[in-house]
């Protein structure tokens, strides 16, 4: 999925020499205060982290007083999403206004009418809401799909996303992926096919 990275920063972190007994530990939880928000230094969102002590000695920061920078060496996987970037979420919630999904656990995603695109027509089937496409059967979008959808817009303070089905090459991955390996598929047999093709001409 688009949007995850990993990236490597160094850091220095500022401690109070009351957490100074345990400063792996208060190290750890400062930088807990940071998941799951947008951090404008990292131009993303703090999904996890892997944090190395470069100092071996702490040293009390002049002006700062009393406190005491620690330089860090940290790998830190983050999420950034922007505008057409496709992304892959869960769909938990769906009516004929919109489609809600929720994306890597802690990011709402809605994606209203005006996005979905016309080849999805809303229905009830067994009471149960879903969305199938017209041109294609089995492309169904319903509550626990997996689906793929395009970013139109991402909201930094609550991290909030709204998404777009009007691309062709979004909706449920599963079809979506199964219609690519169909494709793929076909392709190879032409090729084989027109490889023989050219054999019989070189003979002929």
């Amino acid at each position: 999925m688009e949007g995850l990275s990993v990236a490597d920063a160094n850091l220095v972190m500022y401690l109070h020499p009351s957490k100074s007994r345990n400063v792996s530990q208060s190290i750890l939880r400062e930088l807990g205060y940071l998941l799951f928000k947008f951090n404008e230094t990292f131009d993303g969102v703090l999904l996890a982290y892997d944090v190395n002590i470069l100092d071996k000695q702490a040293k009390i920061l002049s002006g700062v007083h009393p406190y005491f920078g620690l330089r860090l060496k940290a790998n830190l996987l983050l999420f950034s999403p922007i505008p057409d970037m496709l992304l892959e979420g869960k769909l938990v919630m769906l009516s004929q206004e919109s489609i809600h999904v929720i994306i890597l656990g802690f990011s709402s995603v809605i994606i209203t009418a005006e996005n979905i695109r016309g080849e999805f027509k809303y229905r009830t089937k067994d009471n149960e809401e879903l969305f199938a496409s017209k041109s294609h059967k089995r492309h169904v979008i319903k509550v626990g799909t997996m689906i793929r959808f395009l970013v139109k817009s991402f909201d930094e303070e609550i991290l909030h996303i709204i998404g777009s089905l009007i691309s062709a090459h979004t909706g449920s991955i599963s079809w979506l992926d199964r219609r690519l390996e169909v494709t793929q598929e076909a392709l190879v047999g032409w090729i084989d096919v027109w490889r023989k093709i050219q054999n019989l001409i070189g003979v002929l």
